[in-house]
């Protein structure tokens, strides 16, 4: 294996453990403890609230512009050439920035059989694994997500002739909130979806 993707590799399996073993330091009591807890959740209040916002938007400019696509292809019979492309990076930004709004409800990756069957220590080892399993993921593309967007920085792409940058930078964003929300949820369980499953 290449030494250049051994190294972030080794650095993401690094940071996830600590960061595993800081939340499962701070997931409770007071003290230190519990003002980093409620720093971390402040943090993810204005994190996921950004998320949602700009997920939000870039959903509405999606479909602004796919309305403006078939309005234009069949009622002028001019199609866009701007369009196609703002709608396919709009619902990038959407999926990436919404992967961080499903970790912090634990709708992503929810452990539903191992929640209901099990308790107390081997509950919370089962969600510090789930949680290190998450991070480690977002650890992978935020590195190789940030690597292709300056891989790529010189590229335009079609139609928008803005940089595929602003594409690719998607991945390593959307990976710094989506960690936010995995530690808050680690932290400050909502498991709303384990109430409504069958």
């Amino acid at each position: 294996m290449n030494m250049m993707n051994v190294v972030p590799l080794q650095v993401t399996g690094a940071a996830t453990l600590a960061v595993v073993l800081l939340a499962l330091w701070a997931g409770s009591g007071g003290g230190i403890r519990g003002t980093i807890r409620t720093a971390v959740l402040r943090l993810d209040r204005i994190a996921t609230g950004i998320a949602a916002t700009l997920a939000c938007l870039a959903l509405a400019i999606a479909v602004a512009a796919g309305l403006w696509q078939v309005f234009a292809r069949f009622a002028t019979n001019t199609p866009s050439i701007w369009s196609e492309a703002l709608v396919r990076t709009a619902l990038i930004w959407m999926a990436y920035l919404g992967v961080a709004l499903a970790l912090r409800s634990g709708a992503l990756v929810s452990i539903d059989v191992a929640q209901r069957l099990t308790s107390g220590a081997v509950r919370r080892s089962v969600e510090a694994a789930a949680l290190a399993c998450s991070l480690s993921l977002m650890g992978v593309m935020f590195w190789f997500g940030w690597t292709m967007a300056q891989r790529v920085q010189f590229q335009e792409m079609a139609g928008l002739e803005v940089s595929m940058t602003w594409g690719y930078a998607a991945i390593p964003v959307g990976a710094v909130f989506a960690m936010i929300g995995a530690v808050a949820h680690f932290l400050d369980r909502r498991d709303t979806e384990l109430e409504y499953a069958a």
